[in-house]
């Protein structure tokens, strides 16, 4: 967005004016020199997953290991999966295992950052209340003290914990408006499909199968065999709008927003199935915010208390770069980054808590299916000059810009219960949703600071046209595979179900990938599951 006034058309207006114009040439570079400091007090930072490590998969140039570790099982990955089954192995009395992470935070896309005003997420930024049904995680919430207690079965949430009032705005038609879906301005034809959009998705969230079991669910391991509705896997969620006579701006805007959201890829590319999961697994009121749990730090506080099961078992900066096994035990090549030297672990369990375009370096002759696709991200931390006119405003938690490139931005300190604070700070979101993710990655990694900081800049100048201006320092966070996007043929693929089985009882795979929905839950039950199968026991809730 271009700031000030044009200096061309300033220069011809004064060209007459000879005595002026000189005096207006002589200011210049003090003009120039003054801009230049303007845009100097952006404080720009670009920090993201450790992709130049990573990268060494391709190379596998790894000094020979110089130490031999003997250990019964081993955890690859300290996302939310890894985390998961870190604590399920401890609640099973099974406290003899170490946990290998690439990076040097834990918890995946859940991991979060800390500026001299609040922290703030890298990623997933909240959880929606829980099915009544899912035992396991509202046990997890409960010891957490996220729930503090149960009324006649019904969960009791801390209400410090649940997303403070006002939750949601839209902006649209050059104006603020409460929630997310369009409702003011509209044609009676899209209050019709919008009315009639969320009818149908109440029907499908109670539906059930002839086993009992609801034809959406979360996790997805909980539904139904019934396959009256696989076939919404093989279109797109565009082609299941416009089956359904669904054509309206404002309705296929707000769905192409929520797939985005959730997936990173929107309605031209994403499956009806998981477009239509959104909004019907969760058995809440998928119209309304209704009080999602959220944090300063997002889901980073779920990973913070999943990581007091791995004190003193965690390994950061270790990246595995070879997988293999012999008649008794697993052997697995690690590169300590920190320390430059190889370390051979050996053991009797591996738990591979891994996405799947990173196991296909680790073992011989295991390739990845096309299939899985991944969507890049990016998220950037702002933090607003005091005197800003956006840091001196009321801000919502969620704050969506209609038809915007972007999927808006959080304000981060929304939970704090003193609102009064002397800078605000807020974090954007930023998905690349394309037909060929894999290209979309590369030019992202490409990317200059200023490309993604004109991007950001932009797309915020809809509602807030001299936020150019407000920014004290920007914070960008990049995610080269963001979260894996459910493309139509995905969901029930005999590619995923490959992917998912162990090898002789030795190596396990668990990761939110192998359901084929990146979401806090879907990664929270593979951790769970993959150790219960490993000790062949059923989960609590099963």
């Amino acid at each position: 967005m271009k700031n000030g006034e044009n200096s061309s058309q300033f220069s011809r207006r004064n060209f007459v004016k000879s005595v002026v114009f000189a005096s207006i040439l002589a200011q210049i570079p003090v003009m120039l020199h003054s801009r230049k400091n303007t845009l100097a007090e952006i404080f720009l930072k670009i920090t993201g997953t450790n992709h130049i490590l990573g990268h060494r998969l391709w190379l596998k140039n790894f000094p020979k290991p110089t130490e031999i570790i003997e250990i019964p099982i081993l955890i690859i990955g300290a996302g939310i999966t890894g985390l998961s089954a870190a604590r399920q192995l401890v609640k099973k009395n099974k406290t003899d295992f170490l946990l290998l992470e690439l990076e040097s935070t834990i918890g995946g896309n859940s991991s979060f950052g800390t500026n001299k005003a609040t922290s703030f997420p890298h990623g997933a930024h909240y959880l929606p209340l829980p099915n009544l049904h899912d035992k396991e995680l509202l046990s997890f919430l409960h010891e957490s003290k996220i729930i503090t207690h149960f009324e006649k079965e019904l969960p009791i949430f801390d209400e410090t914990q649940m997303c403070f009032k006002p939750q949601e705005r839209l902006f649209i038609k050059n104006n603020w408006q409460e929630e997310l879906i369009p409702k003011y301005g509209n044609s009676e034809i899209a209050n019709e499909e919008i009315n009639r959009f969320f009818e149908i998705t109440l029907q499908l969230k109670e539906e059930k199968g002839f086993d009992g079991l609801y034809h959406f669910d979360i996790p997805i391991k909980k539904i139904t065999k019934d396959k009256k509705y696989r076939d919404l896997d093989t279109i797109t969620m565009k082609d299941w709008l416009s089956n359904n006579k669904f054509t309206s701006e404002e309705l296929l805007e707000y769905v192409n927003y929520c797939c985005k959201d959730d997936f990173g890829i929107g309605i031209d590319f994403v499956s009806a199935w998981a477009g239509l999961f959104y909004f019907t697994a969760r058995k809440h009121d998928a119209s309304t915010t209704e009080n999602v749990l959220t944090w300063p730090e997002g889901n980073g506080r779920l990973a913070k208390h999943l990581a007091k099961y791995v004190e003193d078992k965690v390994k950061k900066n270790h990246l595995v770069y070879e997988i293999k096994q012999n008649d008794t035990l697993v052997e697995v090549l690690c590169f300590d980054a920190k320390n430059n030297k190889s370390v051979m672990y050996k053991c009797e369990k591996v738990i591979c808590c891994t996405p799947q375009y990173i196991n296909s370096y680790l073992f011989k002759d295991r390739k990845t299916s096309a299939k899985f696709q991944y969507a890049p991200w990016f998220t950037a931390t702002i933090s607003l000059k005091k005197e800003s006119e956006l840091n001196n405003s009321e801000l919502y938690w969620d704050n969506v810009i209609y038809k915007s490139k972007g999927l808006g931005y959080i304000y981060n300190q929304h939970q704090t219960v003193n609102q009064i604070v002397d800078n605000k700070s807020i974090t954007y979101y930023y998905s690349f949703s394309n037909s060929n993710l894999k290209e979309a990655r590369k030019e992202f990694l490409k990317m200059k600071e200023e490309e993604i900081k004109n991007i950001i800049i932009s797309d915020l100048s809809i509602a807030h046209h001299t936020i150019k201006q407000e920014i004290e320092t920007i914070e960008i966070y990049k995610m080269g595979h963001g979260m894996i996007s459910p493309t139509p043929n995905f969901i029930f693929s005999e590619e995923k179900e490959i992917a998912a089985k162990n090898i002789e009882d030795k190596i396990f795979f668990a990761h939110s990938d192998l359901s084929g929905i990146s979401v806090f839950e879907e990664a929270f039950h593979q951790g769970i599951d993959v150790v219960n199968q490993i000790f062949n026991e059923t989960t609590l809730d099963s």
